[in-house]
């Protein structure tokens, strides 16, 4: 999917909103002190910071997820596996396995690689499809997988996925959405929580905006344990802001559930500013994460009453070659050196001469190449 990776010039809250409000770094700290919701803690332990990475298509893959991991995010979604695909066993079957990696890299002795760091979780499978029956096979096979949540996707605004009357296309039929919520909590064993990922409506219309309440609602009374909510609508893709304010809103006519933000967090505050201005009780990185692991360490520095520190030259280089061993075992040679021109391109940003070295990954066709730029631009000490 191709969405906008840079930050738009207009953000998600009045500028003197922002400058009447407290400072990320005080709201940082008092999460700290009070730690996330212990609703979330309970029912996915290890999930012990108010942040996680979301799924991003084409991007939150095993290797993306486990960088990540190792600097500081306590939870990650996959990205949107298709029912059809998963009950046909293709992707998500294997490629999308929770514990591939801790299988495959090293000895492939799951225990020691945990150790190591390997281990994919806790995780949300995220599932996404058209008809009830499917949706709810595809559920039950990421539930059997390992994965400690399964995650229905009627977020995704991409034309083809709307064309299917999957994603986002749901908050036009709301009898269908709460039709496929329910055979999915159903077909998913009860000790394993389920959750779902909205869009703030399809459009601006009223209409829409009681579709996506209803659904909203629905998913809590059929026991779904939280969902999380993008602040833009289905139609404005990843154009304009998204608009906070209606995700505060949405908060504060329901006091008791839990609903988590996505939306406009680029940066380690982005996240503690939409804590506190929504009052969600979890944020969700997305497009702020690509290439960009150190936003979890960093918001984990605010928590601890630190200062957030930029990724030095070596960390960057650590984080590149892992990420890109990594994907070759997980994708092979031909295709991991395809797939890392897109994050080496992302992670460019934080190099000193960020876009000379952004050329030069875009100009990488091969293995060679890539460890050609990586040995030019980010030399060992």
């Amino acid at each position: 999917m191709s969405v906008e990776l840079e930050r738009p010039l207009e953000g998600p809250i009045d500028p003197a909103v922002l400058a009447a409000g407290r400072s990320p770094s005080a709201i940082a700290r008092d999460h700290g002190e009070r730690g996330v919701d212990p609703r979330i803690s309970r029912l996915v332990p290890g999930f012990d910071a108010p942040f996680f990475q979301a799924g991003l298509a084409g991007y939150s893959d095993g290797p993306m997820r486990l960088i990540a991991r190792r600097h500081g995010c306590p939870f990650c979604v996959t990205e949107a596996l298709l029912d059809r695909t998963l009950i046909n066993g293709g992707k998500g079957r294997r490629k999308e396995d929770p514990d591939l990696l801790a299988c495959e890299c090293g000895t492939g002795d799951l225990e020691e690689n945990r150790a190591a760091g390997l281990e994919d979780h806790p995780i949300a499978g995220q599932v996404m499809g058209t008809l009830p029956h499917e949706m709810a096979e595809g559920a039950r096979i990421l539930s059997a997988m390992g994965y400690e949540v399964v995650d229905v996707n009627m977020a995704c605004p991409v034309k083809k996925i709307k064309k299917a009357s999957r994603g986002g296309h749901f908050l036009t039929v709301p009898e269908e959405a709460i039709r496929v919520l329910r055979v999915v909590r159903d077909a998913v064993p009860e000790a394993i929580p389920c959750s779902v990922k909205l869009r703030r409506s399809f459009d601006d219309s009223p209409e829409m905006a009681r579709n996506f309440d209803r659904i909203l609602d629905a998913a809590f009374d059929l026991g779904y344990a939280w969902a999380t909510v993008h602040g833009r609508t289905v139609v404005q893709r990843y154009l304009g802001p998204a608009r906070w304010e209606i995700l505060a809103e949405i908060v504060r006519r329901r006091p008791s559930r839990l609903i988590f933000g996505s939306g406009d967090v680029w940066t380690a505050e982005d996240i503690f500013l939409m804590l506190e201005h929504t009052g969600v009780a979890a944020v969700s990185v997305a497009r702020g994460c690509i290439g960009n692991p150190w936003i979890f360490r960093q918001a984990r520095e605010l928590m601890a009453g630190r200062s957030p520190r930029r990724p030095r030259l070596d960390e960057q280089r650590d984080a590149l070659r892992e990420h890109f061993r990594l994907a070759v075992v997980l994708h092979g040679e031909r295709v991991a050196s395809r797939l890392m021109r897109k994050f080496g391109i992302r992670f460019a940003a934080h190099h000193p001469d960020s876009d000379t070295v952004r050329k030069a990954f875009i100009a990488c066709d091969s293995v060679d190449a890539w460890h050609a730029v990586m040995e030019g631009h980010y030399p060992r000490a």
